[in-house]
Order: structure tokens, then sequence, then C-alpha cells
């Protein structure tokens, strides 16, 4: 089975979620969003697997969304924008095995994907 993780290797959760699924036997892809940007069709996709909104994925304590949404009032497009433009507003660490994906927080919630 195969398990992708979209990882922030400076973010202690998503260093948690990563030792977490290298401890499973799974064929692991860790895609580092913040160095390789994500697609607005890969976080359509994202936000389809995990059946949330782009608001429930978005870290709105973050000083991007602050300074530059927060007053704001977006639609799902305006603020799938937002992240593919500041991409560390994005929840992390997502871990998607199978059709099934979660925000890793915290790491154990991986197990709800291996039931």
């Amino acid at each position: 089975m195969k398990a992708t993780i979209y990882h922030n290797s400076r973010c202690s959760k998503s260093r948690e979620a990563l030792t977490y699924l290298e401890g499973l036997d799974l064929e692991l892809e860790i895609v580092e969003y913040l160095k390789n940007p994500i697609t607005y069709m890969d976080l359509d996709n994202l936000l389809r697997i995990l059946n949330i909104s782009p608001d429930d994925i978005i870290r709105k304590n973050e000083k991007d969304w602050k300074e530059n949404f927060s007053s704001r009032e977006l639609n799902d497009e305006e603020l799938i924008y937002s992240i593919l433009e500041f991409p560390k507003l994005l929840q992390r660490p997502i871990v998607i095995i199978g059709d099934s994906g979660v925000i890793a927080r915290p790491a154990n919630l991986i197990d709800n994907l291996l039931k």
C-alpha cells in the first residue's frame, strides 16, 4: 500500500507524522510542497479526498493569512488561490492512503486510514 504525505520539514507535527509513517510497512511518497509547489488540480483533489472545504485546510494563524486575507471574505476558489500563492497556509501534514486522507494532527490519526 502507498502513503503520500504533504510535508513541511520545518514543522514538528509534520516530522512526527513522517516518522510515524516510516514505522509502517507502506510505500511512502513525500511531497515537499514548499519546495515543489502543488497545482490547483492537486489542491482540488486533496480537498475532495479529505472531504473538506478550502476554508478547513487554511492555517489562519499564519502571518501571511493575517496580513493578506483575514479581513476579506473569500469564496472557495479565492481560498484555493491564496494557498497556491502562500503555500505555508496549507494545513499540515496531510496524509493520503488509497482513496482516503487526513490532516494528521496528531500523527495517530493516520491509523484511521489503515482500517
